[in-house]
């Protein structure tokens, strides 16, 4: 499976702002934008000449960092969502947020994205009763989503649930039981996504 193994916080602070990539650390004072609010590298502080392209690259790069997918993948995203119909950058953040791993996070199953995958790819999670280890397995309207009895990661998906704030009305959660249910696909309004997708398709349609 390939992934992004760089240090997080220089991806946070490479786009100027919290992409919560670590979970409860992005909330204390050793969030590496807390400490650092500059870009990392030895320019970081240097003043960076603005183009409407360089604003467009970063808004593509902050959606990669923020739903942990690599660049092949997210392009693979962006030409299944202009196939469909609707407008193509809510259609993008639609199926980025029906991630299994996303949906996670959303739900308070997980503090992080990277948290969420590792559960995913060691089998602690069922959907619709049957085991899926996929974290880009996309989820559906009437998926039913619960964590697999005498799972050893029991507690920690429980610590995760302390620190969940408000879930999405797309979004049915049981925390007690720790299982929950797609009720449908999320709408703009509800996508919490720090990004313009409208600038992403602006990139890709060059």
């Amino acid at each position: 499976m390939a992934r992004d193994t760089g240090p997080q916080c220089k991806q946070c602070r490479r786009e100027g702002q919290k992409l919560f990539l670590k979970g409860e650390r992005c909330l204390t004072d050793k969030c590496g934008v807390e400490r650092r609010s500059y870009a990392p590298g030895e320019h970081g502080r240097g003043r960076m000449k603005q183009s409407e392209y360089r604003l467009q690259l970063r808004e593509k790069q902050k959606a990669r960092r923020y739903y942990g997918v690599l660049e092949k993948q997210f392009h693979g995203y962006y030409q299944k969502a202009s196939r469909q119909a609707g407008i193509t950058g809510e259609n993008l953040l639609a199926l980025l947020e029906c991630r299994l791993d996303n949906v996670l996070v959303r739900l308070g199953f997980a503090a992080s994205r990277r948290q969420a995958r590792q559960l995913i790819r060691h089998g602690h999670w069922t959907v619709n009763g049957r085991r899926v280890n996929i974290p880009s397995h996309q989820a559906k309207p009437g998926d039913v989503i619960a964590i697999k009895a005498d799972t050893p990661a029991m507690q920690v998906v429980r610590d995760a649930t302390e620190l969940t704030g408000q879930i999405p009305a797309w979004l049915q959660a049981d925390h007690e039981s720790l299982t929950a249910k797609v009720l449908r696909k999320p709408e703009r309004r509800e996508v919490a996504a720090p990004v313009q997708e409208q600038l992403i398709v602006e990139l890709y349609s060059k």
